[in-house]
């Protein structure tokens, strides 16, 4: 807007919106560079990699840190999710149940097992159960212990995962489903939870990618060599060799399987948005 004063015209102007947005995200491109640049040029390169990326120490780790634990971190992952997603469905249900002291128990385990640290649900599956129930011996050894104490944390939140998938089920597909015919739990069994399943996979996806990294809490369990996952292999070698290379590279390990899988999420939760 132009402004005329004694000695002429004095012409002001503002920026309008676009061009205070464009504005800002040069200063925050330039923020970030700087910050980025600062890092790169201050961090002491030769240290860190004479700690983190010794090439002899890392052919020394091949091929056990793949045949060996990384096959059991997937292994410990797998055997927990699928002990949960059982375990996480029956929770559901019962949460949906009609009878009270089914929604009150499903209710309880939800709030204790989401509300405890999964580490304290290792210690308890490796030295409570035993104590609890002397001369009983969890099947699998280590590995069925694994997937109890995973199994117990992820049923947790999957159940409730399952009860929004459950729910949003539209009420006109039970209407329908019993109007055919289908008694009440054959309509949820045949109808309500195929369908339910394809809302909740990419939660459930979610949920791989974060019981992956929390298999690494069997270290407190106490394996043997061939037992050990990738963070217990990385800190024994680590320990063995004074150096952090083998943790480096039990990390990328576990990147190996995270980064797809979170891509795998995103995919499918896309899919997810457009069919809604």
């Amino acid at each position: 807007m132009d402004r005329t004063t004694a000695h002429g015209p004095v012409v002001t102007s503002r920026l309008s919106r676009r061009q205070w947005r464009r504005v800002s995200r040069v200063v925050q491109y330039a923020l970030f560079f700087v910050v980025v640049g600062l890092l790169v040029t201050t961090a002491d390169w030769t240290r860190l990699g004479n700690q983190f990326a010794q090439k002899d120490l890392v052919a020394r780790l091949f091929p056990d840190v793949i045949t060996t634990a990384l096959v059991n971190t997937v292994v410990y992952t797998a055997s927990g999710f699928l002990f949960g997603l059982v375990l996480g469905l029956v929770i559901a249900l019962m949460r949906l149940s009609s009878v009270a002291p089914y929604r009150w128990a499903a209710g309880v385990y939800i709030e204790i097992f989401r509300g405890l640290p999964a580490l304290l649900i290792f210690i308890f599956v490796g030295v409570a159960v035993p104590l609890a129930f002397p001369g009983t011996e969890i099947p699998g050894g280590t590995y069925g212990k694994v997937a109890l104490g995973l199994g117990l944390v992820a049923a947790a939140y999957m159940a409730e995962t399952f009860r929004a998938g459950i729910q949003a089920v539209p009420k006109g597909q039970m209407e329908a489903a019993r109007s055919l015919g289908f008694s009440h739990t054959r309509a949820t069994v045949s109808v309500i939870i195929p369908q339910a399943l394809r809302i909740v996979v990419p939660p459930l996806t979610n949920e791989l990618v974060l019981l992956f990294k929390d298999s690494s809490l069997v270290l407190f369990l106490g394996v043997t060599l061939q037992e050990r996952e990738l963070t217990k292999f990385g800190r024994d070698l680590a320990s063995q060799t004074a150096n952090s290379t083998p943790i480096l590279v039990a990390g990328l390990c576990y990147l190996l399987v995270t980064v797809p899988l979170g891509f795998v999420v995103r995919r499918l939760e896309a899919r997810a948005a457009r069919a809604r």
